[in-house]
């Protein structure tokens, strides 16, 4: 069996610097609003320079949305990683319960909502991050299974799975809605009762 190979120290260092920033952007955020903290703020807040802030993140609207990249590739792993024999909406399931249900019960979380609710600039970036995200998931899914890209049902489950966190948010248990969406997505709509 090979083991992954070892992350170096530089590397290290450059992903604990990049959380750094990103959490030294979010804490000002939420404490000033998007609009009342400039780049140099963050960068003073995070000990970095601006030109290291910006070899980290594109833009400051990329501060609040720090593990973007991650978890679109996160998503496309899932469909073309997935174990043998296990189905694309298990796998799916298995990877929103581990990802969003830490997130969607983290106590900052409403108020991580409400700063991307209340910011035009920052609902703006994220229905275009999602967007990425669904083609991206979109594209996976169709390949994994034969078909074109532009494929609607494959277009359509990815944007099922990526609309889990808004349906789910603010939920009583999280973790049962995400389930039951899950149902819904395996074995179709049933009306309720």
């Amino acid at each position: 069996m090979s083991q992954p190979p070892a992350v170096g120290r530089r590397e290290r260092k450059k992903a604990a610097t990049r959380q750094a920033i990103a959490d030294a952007a979010l804490k000002l955020f939420l404490e000033q609003g998007y609009d009342g903290v400039g780049i140099r703020d963050i960068a003073e807040a995070a000990d970095v320079s601006t030109t290291t802030l910006f070899k980290h993140f594109p833009g400051k609207e990329a501060l609040v949305f720090d593990k973007d990249e991650d978890r679109e590739a996160e998503l496309v792993a899932v469909v073309r990683e997935r174990p043998a024999g296990q189905g694309i909406v298990d796998a799916l399931r298995d990877h929103v319960l581990t990802s969003w249900i830490p997130i969607a019960t983290h106590p900052r979380q409403p108020e991580f909502t409400d700063l991307v609710q209340s910011t035009p600039t920052l609902r703006a970036y994220s229905e275009r991050m999602w967007t990425r995200h669904t083609a991206a998931l979109s594209a996976a899914i169709a390949d994994d299974v034969g078909v074109s890209r532009d494929n609607v049902a494959c277009q359509a489950l990815a944007r099922f799975v990526l609309e889990i966190p808004a349906l789910t948010r603010g939920r009583q248990d999280p973790r049962a809605a995400v389930e039951e969406i899950f149902d819904i997505l395996a074995h179709g709509w049933h009306a309720p009762g």
